[in-house]
């Protein structure tokens, strides 16, 4: 249990900005374990995107309360895998070759692909979750944050690092089995919470998941730590579309 709470304390200190306690002994092979609890990371970020709209909407319009709650969370985890979503779509949309591809997304500036993939992207989260039933809406989002980061973990899982060095490099070693089982538990079990019809909503999930993972399988022949921030993404918002179309 204390290998345990240790590898937890490793994924929340990489994947968000909260203060946490140094971890002793620290090795950055540890890091390729602890991304079993990205998916619970979710459980944490989906569970203040929730508490921040419930605390807020009578007090406030419901608009108001949702795009503080994406502000919060965004800052929660410091911008992480938006960064990743607007770095993929700078180098991904401006590359031709692998090479220029990962040189693009190095560069820490926002190109017009990347700004265009933000701006679509919040819209798009935000006109989503608007439109989602109020009383849906917390469990959709605890649901949604965990589903999207497993699938940045089933990425890790399925295909290689490309970088020769970069922040995700530690994680990159393919997972165990029981890393990955957990990750898949953990990702998966906020979807109990609602209702069964709304299971549909993975659907546009898988074939987002599908798309993006042959797109990066055959540009760059595998991923890197932006990749997984765009994977992230990508999936939550097809799975609040998901629950848009099914509820």
């Amino acid at each position: 249990m204390r290998q345990q709470w240790r590898l937890l304390l490793l994924a929340l200190g990489f994947f968000t900005r909260l203060p946490l306690p140094a971890i002793p002994d620290f090795q950055e092979s540890d890091l390729k374990e602890a991304a079993r609890y990205l998916p619970l990371v979710g459980w944490l970020v989906g569970f203040v995107a929730a508490l921040v709209i419930g605390l807020l909407s009578d007090s406030v319009p419901l608009e108001v309360a949702i795009i503080l709650s994406m502000a919060v969370t965004a800052y929660m985890t410091g911008g992480f895998h938006e960064d990743g979503l607007a770095d993929s779509a700078d180098g991904l949309g401006g590359g031709w070759k692998k090479e220029q591809v990962l040189t693009i997304m190095k560069d820490s500036r926002l190109g017009s692909y990347g700004a265009l993939a933000l701006i679509l992207a919040l819209l798009l989260k935000f006109e989503s979750l608007l439109h989602i039933p109020l009383p849906l809406l917390p469990l959709v989002l605890f649901a949604g944050h965990a589903t999207s980061r497993l699938a940045a973990v089933l990425v890790m899982a399925t295909q290689e690092y490309v970088r020769d060095e970069g922040k995700a490099k530690p994680m990159a070693s393919k997972l165990s089995k029981t890393s990955l089982l957990l990750a898949t538990v953990f990702g998966l079990l906020p979807m109990l919470f609602l209702p069964l019809q709304m299971w549909a909503a993975m659907l546009p999930v898988v074939i987002v998941w599908l798309w993006f993972s042959r797109i990066l399988k055959k540009r760059l022949g595998g991923y890197t730590g932006d990749c997984l921030g765009a994977m992230q993404q990508l999936t939550e918002i097809a799975f609040y579309l998901g629950v848009l179309i099914w509820s």
